[in-house]
């Protein structure tokens, strides 16, 4: 079969609402060459042994010249890549400073205490619903709680809130391979616009230390510092599209797919001991992030028959690795009771995804309340309409209809 294709095929808007039947033509041969040498990387297996092989580099500096590249760079943002873009010993020497003060060994209850403020977010996003009949769950729930918790684990001051939005959209823009027309351009005016927000936040909290890890950071930059100035900036971008975006998209998945499993949602509404299952199976199913674009082969790699010759551009496809049959038994039925179910919804490896934690904390707090406390959801789209990027994948509008909420 002629696989020149694919990646086109992947990108087409019209694929976006379900891409799934495109990730099982891949699946049938593994590994295959698109025509401009990019190759794509489809099966269980072969996904997570390229993710934890060093010789595959996220660092997109190594691609051969004329090659595109993600996450922005030096001479067109005056930002550095920011760690997800790296490799060892760069990666870890960023990705371990940036921990510090967002995790344990550290700080072990940095998120455990932004609990009961998210809580009350949740709450106040929830008491907003009260007298409509009508809520778009992107716009008037699953946006601003992320947005908001990742502006309290940075430390930006709430009122600033509201501008990172457009930021936001912009940069995620740019970690699309095919990002549209003026879409990288939009994404490095955006990262250039952010950095230099964040760069005097930074200079402010040197001064007037406030929470977040902002604060926690910034005197550990400059000279003998773990991280540069400009590193600290570029990582604050990251952690702003990372820590958001993928959110966005898990609470907005879960929330649709519960509605076309009506089975499911009478099962989560009578037991919530349910909710840590069912959004493990979600990021199986629906992973925020379908797939990774940005690795490239450092030496020629032989998989599953193929080799994948040194400087190539190559695509980890991880949303069809999640419903690959040889890993998962069947595999596009939706399962919150799946046993063994190690999926790659936040990657695998050095890579694997910093703000998890953060992002089941988010979905733990919001996914239980929004279906406890709304009365009688029903969708008015469907499929709604979805965002443009074809990796990281969600609905950019999600109506429904209820009939008020309680309390």
């Amino acid at each position: 079969m002629t696989l020149g294709s694919m990646s086109a095929r992947i990108n087409d808007y019209a694929n976006r609402a379900d891409p799934y039947p495109i990730f099982a033509e891949l699946r049938k041969q593994p590994v295959i060459r698109e025509d401009d040498g990019t190759y794509l990387v489809s099966t269980y297996y072969e996904v997570k042994s390229l993710a934890n092989d060093p010789r595959l580099s996220n660092d997109t500096r190594n691609r051969a010249p004329g090659c595109p590249r993600a996450g922005g760079s030096e001479e067109d943002t005056g930002l550095p890549p920011s760690f997800i873009f790296t490799d060892p010993p760069e990666h870890d020497r960023l990705r371990g400073t940036a921990n510090r003060p967002f995790g344990p060994p550290h700080s072990p209850r940095f998120l455990h205490d932004l609990q009961a403020d998210l809580a009350k977010v949740v709450t106040e996003l929830l008491d907003a619903f009260e007298g409509k009949d009508q809520v778009d769950i992107v716009e008037d729930f699953s946006y601003p709680l992320p947005v908001t918790a990742i502006c309290k684990v940075l430390g930006v001051p709430r009122e600033d809130e509201p501008r990172f939005h457009g930021w936001a959209d912009a940069l995620a823009a740019g970690v699309d391979p095919h990002p549209g027309e003026n879409g990288q351009d939009r994404a490095d005016t955006a990262r250039q616009e952010l950095g230099s927000y964040l760069a005097d936040l930074i200079d402010a909290s040197r001064r007037h230390p406030r929470p977040g890890i902002l604060s926690a950071l910034a005197p550990h930059t400059g000279p003998g510092g773990r991280m540069t100035p400009k590193d600290l900036v570029a990582t604050a971008v990251l952690l702003l599209v990372a820590g958001h975006e993928t959110t966005v998209n898990l609470i907005t998945n879960t929330t649709l797919t519960l509605l076309r499993h009506p089975d499911v949602l009478r099962r989560f509404q009578n037991d919530q001991a349910l909710a840590t299952p069912l959004i493990e199976e979600m990021l199986r199913y629906e992973p925020p992030v379908q797939f990774v674009p940005w690795t490239t082969a450092l030496a020629d790699i032989d998989i599953a028959d193929t080799t994948i010759p040194k400087g190539s551009p190559v695509w980890l496809m991880l949303a069809a690795a999640n419903r690959d049959p040889r890993r998962f038994e069947d595999p596009d039925r939706f399962m919150p009771e799946r046993k063994d179910n190690e999926h790659l919804g936040f990657y695998t490896g050095i890579h694997y995804c910093f703000g998890a934690p953060l992002a089941r904390i988010e979905a733990h707090l919001a996914l239980p309340e929004l279906f406890r406390r709304v009365k009688n959801f029903r969708l008015l789209e469907d499929p709604p309409p979805y965002r443009a990027n074809a990796v990281l994948r969600g609905p950019r509008h999600l109506p429904v209809a209820i009939e008020g909420v309680t309390a």
